[in-house]
C-alpha cells in the first residue's frame, strides 16, 4: 500500500442507543487476573456498535470457552465510545481492557494522552501463526510510541457508476478524472432531472472523500515533517477539481451533504457518479434502500496526474488500555479475534478485514460481488494510508482544510481560502509541535 509519510509520522453505522452485554459462561475468577497457568480471569471488552461487532458478539462465547476467561463486553454508539473513552481513560479506569477505537481519528489523540498501550513487543512475540506481516495497513495504527492498534475493520474510496446512464451515452467506465468530469458532463446533459455527479460537501464531512482527489493530484494535508502543503500547485488542482464538479454537476444544497444525504441521492438513481467508501456498497443494491441495484457498477477511484490514489484505511482496530490490569488476556483476546481463522468467518459475513491472506482466499471474498472485490483488492494495492490529516485535533483540521471546497461553492476566490487554510493548518501543526 502506497504511504505518502514516514512511518513515525503516519500516525495512524453507530447508534444512539448503548448495550451492556455480559458474555458469561467462563470459569475466570472475579480478580481480574489470569490463573497461574495462563488460563482464567476477567476481560473488559469495549467495541462499537457494527456489523463486526455483530458478528463477533455471536462467538465470544467459544472464546471463553477454549480459555476460561470471562469476557464482559461493552457495546456502544460511536459517539458514545468516544466520549466513554476520554472520560475513562483520562481517570486511568481499569474496567476497559480491549477497546475499539478509530485509528485514523483518535490513534494520535490517546496514544498522546499516555491512553494506549505500545503493542510492539507483544507483536514481535506474536507467532508465525498469527503473524503481523500479513496486516495490511500497518502504519495506520502506528504513532511516535509504535504500534498501538490490530486493524480489524477497512475501507477505500471507490467510484459507483450507473450503468444504464453509461450504456445510453456510449461511454465507457470512466478511468480518469478528465474522463469522470467528461462523463459527469453528457449524461447531465442528455438526462433531465440527472445530476452527472454527487459527493460529500458539508465542510468537515467532505474531507476523507476528496482526500483520494489530493493524492491523485500528488499533493497531501502537510509534509509529514510539519509543514502544511494546502496551498501547493497539486492541492490546488484538487480543490478547484472537486468542488467545480460539485458545483457544475452536483444537486442544490450540497454543501449539507454528508454520506447520508449523498447516498441516498445516488441510490434513487438521481445521479450518474458517486464516490464514497466501499462500504456503502450493500446500501446499493438493498431494495429497500435503493432503486438501481440492478443498474450501478463500481470502480477504482479514477487516476489523476499521479495514477489512481484512493485512500486505503482501517476504518476501526482493536486497542489495548495502558491501564489495563489484564494484559496478557488482553491480547490474548486480540490474537484470537484477529487469528486469520477469525478474520475469515467475520469477512465472510461480509465485512472487510485487513489480511492479505483472506482477500487471497476465494473462500474470504465469497461474500463480496466479483466486482467489489477486485476493486477492494486493487485498491489496496494503490491505495494511501490516511483519509484526513494525522494530527491530534483532527476536528479541527478537518474544518480547516474543508474550508476551500466551501468558499468556492459559496462563489469566494478560491486562492485566498486556501491561503487562509494554509495558515490556519501551519498555526495547528506547529501548536502540535
Amino acid at each position: 500500500m502506497r504511504m505518502t509519510r514516514p512511518v513515525l509520522t503516519a500516525i495512524a453505522t453507530a447508534t444512539a442507543g448503548a448495550l451492556l452485554v455480559g458474555c458469561g459462561g467462563g470459569s475466570g475468577g472475579g480478580d481480574g487476573g489470569a490463573g497461574a497457568d495462563g488460563d482464567g480471569g476477567q476481560l473488559f471488552v469495549t467495541l462499537a456498535n457494527h456489523p463486526w461487532t455483530n458478528v463477533v458478539q455471536d462467538k465470544i462465547a467459544d472464546f471463553e470457552s477454549e480459555t476460561g476467561i470471562d469476557v464482559e463486553v461493552t457495546v456502544l454508539g460511536e459517539d458514545q465510545l468516544s466520549d466513554q473513552y476520554n472520560v475513562k481513560l483520562n481517570a486511568g479506569a481499569t474496567d476497559v481492557d480491549v477497546m475499539m477505537m478509530r485509528p485514523l481519528q483518535e490513534a494520535k489523540l490517546f496514544s498522546s494522552n499516555g491512553w494506549l498501550l505500545p503493542l510492539d513487543d507483544l507483536l514481535a512475540d506474536g507467532g508465525d501463526d498469527w503473524n503481523w506481516d500479513d496486516f495490511q495497513m500497518q502504519t495506520s495504527v502506528t504513532t511516535e510510541e509504535g504500534v498501538v492498534a490490530v486493524p480489524i475493520v477497512t475501507e477505500q474510496e471507490v467510484l459507483y457508476y450507473r450503468t444504464d446512464l453509461l450504456d445510453a451515452a456510449g461511454l465507457e467506465v470512466p478511468g480518469t478524472l478528465e474522463e469522470l468530469q467528461q462523463a459527469a458532463a453528457t449524461i447531465q446533459q442528455q438526462n433531465e432531472g440527472v445530476y452527472g455527479f454527487v459527493a460529500r460537501g458539508q465542510r468537515a464531512a467532505l474531507v476523507t472523500q476528496f482526500s483520494s482527489y489530493l493524492y491523485a493530484q500528488g499533493g497531501d494535508w502537510d509534509d509529514g515533517e510539519g509543514t502544511a502543503t494546502i496551498d501547493t500547485p497539486e492541492a490546488r488542482a484538487a480543490y478547484e477539481y472537486y468542488a467545480s464538479m460539485l458545483k457544475d454537476y452536483g444537486p442544490p444544497g450540497v454543501t449539507n451533504m454528508s454520506w447520508k444525504e449523498a447516498s441516498a441521492i445516488f441510490q434513487q438513481g438521481q445521479a450518474a457518479f458517486y464516490t464514497d467508501a466501499s462500504v456503502f456498497y450493500n446500501n446499493m443494491i438493498d431494495p429497500e434502500q435503493s432503486r438501481i441495484g440492478d443498474t450501478f457498477g463500481v470502480a477504482q477511484m479514477p487516476a489523476g496526474p499521479e495514477g489512481s490514489a484512493p485512500y486505503s484505511i482501517p476504518s476501526w482496530g482493536l486497542a489495548v488500555n495502558q491501564a489495563s490490569q489484564n494484559v496478557d488476556n488482553a491480547w490474548r483476546f486480540i490474537q484470537w479475534v484477529t487469528s486469520p481463522e477469525m478474520t475469515k468467518e467475520i469477512q465472510v459475513e461480509g465485512v472487510a478485514g485487513a489480511r492479505t491472506s483472506v482477500w487471497e482466499d476465494p473462500e474470504g471474498t465469497s461474500a463480496f460481488p466479483e466486482q467489489l472485490a477486485e476493486v477492494i483488492r486493487t485498491s489496496m494495492e494503490d491505495g494511501v494510508d490516511h483519509d484526513r490529516p494525522v494530527v491530534v485535533e483532527v476536528g479541527r483540521a478537518r474544518d480547516i482544510v474543508g474550508g476551500p471546497v466551501i468558499a468556492y461553492l459559496d462563489g469566494q476566490d478560491l486562492d485566498a481560502a486556501l491561503a487562509d487554510a494554509q495558515e490556519q493548518y501551519q498555526a495547528l501543526l506547529d501548536d502540535e509541535r
